[in-house]
């Protein structure tokens, strides 16, 4: 099983060992764009390999803040209390780059960058490039990806 993410086509395409596919996704990506380093705020190219998987279990639109559930179930009203802040919901798969000097190690360590892939509000479009960098995904979309993908998937990310 791996995944392959289209940035032009803002879509996450999950596929089975023969390379069939299994099912696809709207994804939002960074809105500055595409690179690798520190700080850009822009989603990492190349291949990768889910690291981690955090939140089984938690409710549908659980709150993140540093990977850990705050405690908080977003709604609007949340929402409008913290109007700027990145909203990471329901479950994260942590990103780990494979390409050492590309998107592993250094400044370009896509894990020490925090790149997921995340859900986010429903309010949130996707289909159009509008995180910080990580990949967005409708909360439903995600729990589904979530519960097919084991940790190691390999995730390749491509222009």
């Amino acid at each position: 099983m791996s995944i392959v993410v289209s940035i032009s086509l803002q879509q996450l395409t999950l596929l089975d060992a023969a390379g069939q596919i299994i099912q696809q996704y709207s994804v939002s990506s960074a809105k500055n764009g595409v690179g690798q380093e520190r700080g850009s705020y822009k989603t990492p190219l190349g291949k990768h390999v889910i690291r981690a998987k955090i939140g089984a279990n938690q409710p549908l639109n659980t709150v993140f803040v540093r990977r850990r559930p705050t405690g908080e179930i977003y709604t609007p009203e949340l929402a409008a209390r913290y109007p700027g802040r990145d909203w990471i919901l329901t479950r994260i798969l942590w990103l780990s780059g494979y390409e050492p000097g590309f998107n592993r190690l250094g400044s370009v360590d896509t894990m020490r960058r925090y790149i997921y892939i995340h859900g986010s509000p429903d309010s949130a479009q996707m289909g159009q490039p509008g995180s910080i960098g990580c990949i967005r995904m409708h909360n439903h979309d995600l729990l589904d990806l979530y519960e097919r993908v084991p940790v190691g998937t390999a995730v390749a990310i491509q222009p």
